[in-house]
């Protein structure tokens, strides 16, 4: 792990080649946290229809359904989060990774799909700002 003497927010630096060596684990994680997503998503119309009638002994057969959704969803982000990796955008798979470029502490970005990470940004650009990694940034 790359160590610096300043203290970043997201407490970890990375090199190139250790924020590559995570994208393997990352797309499992993610993957598995975009479906609790898209299955928090389907079955939210019930679930609240469900909570308005709690106090009628009400219930939903999707329930059991959500809250493993839900707590699948939580442990991949903070496996993400104690990587040390910041997502950005769970819809699209979207993570950064902080990078010291030139003195500077920069982001590594790299999105669900892509093979290997070949961007970086300004902390304040955003994905927007993405630019080629240069050759000799390790």
């Amino acid at each position: 792990m790359a160590q610096h003497d300043e203290d970043t927010s997201e407490g970890r630096l990375f090199t190139l080649a250790e924020a590559t060596a995570l994208i393997p684990q990352l797309k499992t994680v993610l993957s598995k946290a975009k479906n609790g997503r898209m299955v928090l998503i389907q079955t939210k119309d019930e679930v609240k229809k469900a909570c308005a009638n709690s106090e009628y002994g009400g219930g939903t057969v999707v329930g059991p359904q959500y809250v493993n959704a839900l707590e699948g969803m939580h442990e991949s982000l903070e496996t993400i989060q104690e990587m040390g990796v910041i997502v950005k955008d769970l819809e699209s798979g979207l993570c950064d990774f902080p990078f010291l470029l030139d003195g500077r502490i920069v982001y590594l970005c790299w999105k669900l799909g892509e093979d290997k990470i070949e961007w970086w940004h300004e902390i304040t650009s955003g994905f927007s700002g993405r630019q080629a990694i240069p050759k000799n940034a390790q």
